[in-house]
């Protein structure tokens, strides 16, 4: 078992106290509960204080509640809470349309991470599972995420990575790359065939929030058996009504 921090754990005692005291707690409750030396307890006390996870009540200077950071870390779980099942709702009615697998993904570096998938209704159908990560560049959801960065945020991603081959199909020029991401820019949608998996392609569109940022995408997954232009034009469409409805639904007004 990988080794774990003391000073960590000890922090993490002193702020799950609060799940089973009253709204406060004072210095010599923590330490009797805990069974801290005083002085080990005041550093750590001075510290959560320090990074907001805990305030000093006003005028009781040894008198401790919880703080504004672990509201703003609430907030953002639960909003990561609702942005999933708002994801799950529309991929699901993306694929009942199309009966193709959707997923919806995030971007983490120069990485794609699925947050929601979709199977399709056909009894061939692609592998993949939530959580799982797979190259930007390698993929549609990738590409319409990258190509919505700024030109200095890009720049200093891709010189961290080498752009590796999934397949034969995969991008591996940072010129060829950069070109199709302009042209991604200029259509709103992205294409990918055979790139991050030999046996199919993809189309994916941006989801943005209530502030305009795009913060995730959608793509419908297609094995290449299925391939015609009359289909690729149908899912075009479909990915964008789908990331459009999923924008909406995260606030924002298109």
């Amino acid at each position: 078992m990988p080794r774990q921090v003391p000073a960590v754990l000890r922090a993490a005692d002193i702020m799950e106290l609060f799940l089973e005291a009253n709204d406060t707690l004072t210095a010599a409750e923590i330490v009797d509960r805990l069974e801290l030396p005083r002085s080990t307890a005041h550093e750590l006390l001075t510290t959560l204080v320090a990074r907001r996870y805990l305030v000093r009540k006003a005028g009781e200077d040894t008198t401790y509640r919880l703080g504004p950071k672990l509201l703003e870390l609430g907030s953002r779980y639960q909003q990561r809470l609702e942005f999933a099942a708002e994801a799950d709702a529309v991929a699901r009615s993306v694929a009942a349309q199309c009966g193709e697998t959707v997923h919806v993904g995030v971007l983490d570096g120069l990485e794609v991470v699925y947050v929601s998938k979709i199977d399709s209704t056909h009894s061939v159908r692609l592998i993949s599972e939530v959580g799982s990560r797979l190259p930007a560049h390698c993929t549609a959801v990738g590409k319409v995420l990258l190509a919505g960065l700024g030109q200095q945020d890009l720049n200093e991603r891709l010189k961290r990575r080498k752009l590796v081959a999934l397949t034969p199909h995969s991008i591996t020029s940072r010129s060829t790359l950069l070109a199709q991401l302009k042209e991604i820019r200029a259509d709103g949608v992205a294409h990918e065939r055979s790139e991050s998996n030999p046996d199919a392609g993809c189309v994916a569109a941006p989801v943005v929030d209530a502030s305009g940022d795009r913060v995730a995408a959608m793509s419908i997954s297609i094995p290449t058996s299925r391939h015609s232009d009359e289909a690729w034009s149908r899912w075009e469409k479909l990915v964008r009504e789908g990331a459009a409805e999923l924008s909406a639904r995260l606030g924002a007004h298109l």
